[in-house]
């Protein structure tokens, strides 16, 4: 099982989690702020089991594409271990 953890610059990824969702992967969203020039994002949490990381990635590079010339990017992806899942 594996965790992603998506941080999305500002912008729309309404999008993104209706994919997500229609696809079957469950989604957490919350609203956040960087600390260089206090910008909004958005990070999504998403809960993956291991032979679907590749699948979620590629909705994330496909809803958020980063420009050629840009100098930011528009979505940094973390993919974690999870050692457990617990649901109360």
């Amino acid at each position: 099982m594996k965790l992603i953890l998506v941080i999305l610059r500002g912008g729309n990824c309404d999008k993104l989690i209706h994919q997500l969702l229609d696809a079957d992967f469950r989604v957490t969203e919350f609203s956040s702020h960087g600390t260089f020039l206090r910008r909004k994002h958005i990070t999504l949490l998403i809960g993956v089991r291991d032979e679907r990381v590749e699948e979620a990635l590629q909705f994330i590079r496909e809803a958020c594409p980063t420009p050629p010339d840009a100098d930011e990017h528009n979505a940094t992806m973390f993919v974690l271990n999870a050692e457990q899942l617990v649901q109360v």
